[in-house]
This record gives C-alpha cells, sequence and structure tokens, in this order.
C-alpha cells in the first residue's frame, strides 16, 4: 500500500520544533570495533555490514554505529566509508555494498540505471537534517560576526567577488575592519551530496549562477578538496579561505561560520534551530526527496538539507537485513540524542513510523 501525502503534513512541525531544544554544545572509514568499552548483551542477529557515501552525516554515522556495537548488540559491526554521495550512489546500484548514504536524492541517470538493473524502485529514506554553512578562516575579525548578504555570498561563488574588503562585504559589516586579502574560496572535488544542497541553493538565490544543480559541477572558481574533512580542513589551514561544510564539521572543528541573509532578508546564523525552520511548513513527498532549496521562512537559515540511507527492496541474507533494519531504526529513536549533540536534526517519530512502514512493506530478505 503506497505511502498516503496526508501522512506527510505531520513531519514538518515535529521537525522545527525538536530542532528548538538542540544541545549547543573524521575519519575516512568507520567500523565499529568488534569488543565495546561496556559489556552490552546481543539484541538481535549478528552482521557485517558495509555502506558507502556521504561525507555530510560521516560524523553522526561513526558515532551511531559505534555506541550501537558497544552497548546494543556486539555482534554487529558496521563499516562506512566516507566517500561521499556520488560515489556512494555508485556502489549502491554496482550492488557492492549493503546501504548508501547520500544527501541527494537518487534521480536522472543514476535513478534510470538503478531501475534497469534491478527492475526495482531504489528505497531511500531520511536519517537527519542539517545546515551547511559557509566556514571561514580569517583571523582579521576572530572572534566577531561576519555577515555575509546574498549578493555578497553569491559574488563570491561565482567569483566576482575576489577580496575580503570588498564593497559587497563591507556594507553588511561596518564595525568589522576587513582585510585586503585575497578571498580563496574551497569547494569539493569528489561527487558531493554536501555539493548539492549548496548549489541546489545557489541556483536558486544567485542569478549569475552558470553551473547548474548536481553532486558535480563545473566550478566558475575555487580549491578542490575531498570529502567534507578536506574542506574543512583547507579552510584551516589556509588564512583568507571560505567554503562550505555541513555544520557538524564546523562545530567539531571549532570553525566559525558567516550570518547569512536568507529569501526575506535576514541575517540568521547556522544552528541546528535555524535549519529546523528550513523545513516549516512544507510537505514530505511520498519517497522522502524533501528538497527546500531557498525557504521563505524569516528564521530559516538559507541552505540545508536531508540525508538520506539508500536501501535495496530485495536481500538474501534475512539476518543482514534484520540486523541492519535494527540499526537504523535504534539510531533513529534511542540516537536521537547522539544526533543532537553532534547538532544535526534528528527526524520526529511521525517519520520514523513512516520509514518502519516503508522497510515492512517495500523489502523483502530471506
Amino acid at each position: 500500500m503506497p505511502l498516503q501525502i496526508s501522512k506527510s503534513k505531520a513531519f514538518i512541525a515535529p521537525l522545527a520544533a525538536l530542532a528548538l531544544g538542540l544541545a549547543a554544545c573524521g575519519q575516512q572509514t568507520t567500523t565499529t570495533p568488534g569488543t565495546g568499552t561496556s559489556p552490552a548483551a546481543e539484541q538481535g542477529p549478528s552482521a557485517n555490514i558495509s555502506g558507502a557515501g556521504a561525507s555530510f552525516p560521516a560524523p553522526l554515522y561513526q558515532r551511531w554505529f559505534t555506541e550501537y556495537n558497544r552497548n546494543v548488540n556486539q555482534g554487529v559491526q558496521v563499516s562506512y566509508q566516507s566517500v561521499g554521495s556520488g560515489s556512494g550512489l555508485e556502489q549502491y546500484i554496482n550492488g557492492t555494498v549493503d546501504f548508501a548514504a547520500s544527501d541527494a536524492p537518487i534521480q536522472g541517470d543514476r535513478l534510470a540505471s538503478f531501475q534497469q538493473k534491478y527492475n526495482a524502485e531504489p528505497i531511500q529514506v531520511p536519517m537527519a537534517a542539517g545546515a551547511v554553512p559557509l566556514a571561514y578562516n580569517l583571523p582579521e575579525i576572530e572572534g566577531q560576526e561576519l555577515r555575509l548578504s546574498r549578493e555578497a555570498y553569491c559574488g563570491i561563488v561565482t567569483g566576482q567577488v575576489t577580496r575580503w574588503n570588498d564593497p559587497l562585504i563591507a556594507q553588511a559589516n561596518p564595525n568589522l575592519n576587513l582585510p585586503d586579502r585575497e578571498i580563496i574560496f574551497a569547494r569539493r572535488s569528489d561527487g558531493s551530496g554536501t555539493t548539492f544542497i549548496f548549489v541546489n541553493h545557489i541556483d536558486s538565490a544567485c542569478p549569475n549562477w552558470q553551473a547548474g544543480v548536481g553532486t558535480s559541477v563545473d566550478w566558475p572558481v575555487g580549491v578542490g578538496a575531498q570529502g567534507n574533512e578536506g574542506v574543512a580542513a583547507q579552510i584551516q589551514q589556509n588564512e583568507g579561505t571560505i567554503g562550505y561544510i555541513e555544520y557538524a564539521y564546523a562545530k567539531l572543528n571549532e570553525i566559525p561560520t558567516a550570518v547569512l541573509e536568507n529569501a526575506s532578508g535576514e541575517y540568521v546564523a547556522a544552528t541546528p534551530e535555524s535549519a529546523g525552520a528550513v523545513f516549516d511548513g512544507v510537505e514530505i513527498p511520498d519517497d522522502f526527496a524533501l528538497l527546500v532549496p531557498d525557504p521563505e521562512n524569516p528564521a530559516a537559515f538559507p541552505i540545508a538539507g536531508l540525508t538520506w540511507i539508500m536501501v535495496y527492496p530485495t536481500y538474501d541474507d534475512a539476518n543482514k537485513w534484520q540486523a541492519m533494519r535494527n540499526v537504523f531504526e535504534w539510531s533513529l529513536t534511542e540516537g536521537r540524542p547522539i544526533a543532537e549533540e553532534l547538532g544535526y536534526i534528528p527526524m520526529p517519530e511521525s517519520v520514523v513510523e513512516r520509514i518502519r512502514q516503508v522497510f515492512d512493506e517495500r523489502v523483502k530478505a530471506g
């Protein structure tokens, strides 16, 4: 029985509300250890599970999968490779992983390839949401708030704003002593769902953007790096650099992020609360592929998105599927405090129930 769109209306308000109480408080491959630091009785089947894809949720998955192994079922080990959404989707289509992760929904040629190979529709479910801010390294204004108007950050990503003291930046920051320093724009070099979220917004907000939308685009400017991890390192190691990374990476690495002008003309900082406001009043579709490229909510940070896991319609090993399902459902429920601690927005119960229904109705195993 297909999911009804009316059920999606419960999604948005709880998602925004969940963000209000979030705590203020990576490695490339994550493998849960075979033994934990605290004893855990095995609950459910044992399995070795492999996944690959987005770096956006990698810090979250690292914690979830490790905590599950230590405290719930030591017989379940999940190896997750943070290789970028593009590579993860390709491995998913090729059948070389048990699940994939992406910050961009599967669509276009990739969707057609999956449908042709498996004679079925892919299954994608959201695990969390988060903001994609512009993080920067500018020691001349350390400890002070940097504001970027839409015109200013559009100019940076299109290569039309090239100096930190450009009038478009200075106008919104009259109290800052902006240096006459070259702007170095850091962006992803690999196929990336974080890129998809970012350029999906840029394509909507910036009139001079010509590169379109995708997990990879032909950038007009910038220095590329691999993964959110690589872009974060590029920013930290090079003064004068600004680039887009998932909020958790900025938080974990203590990299300052710019306050951005949204579609309503309000300047909003990246926080779990402002990311949750992106989805306020927007219905989630049956396939969970919700995109909000330029939110109109005055309280919303302008750049945020969901991150999904992709599972197959059929698994030969029923025990492995049950173990994997147990991990995902634990992550979405008992793992919520971890998501909050790291600055992600957990899925509300209404969405978790829809995910359970999808697993019940669409995944066959054994």
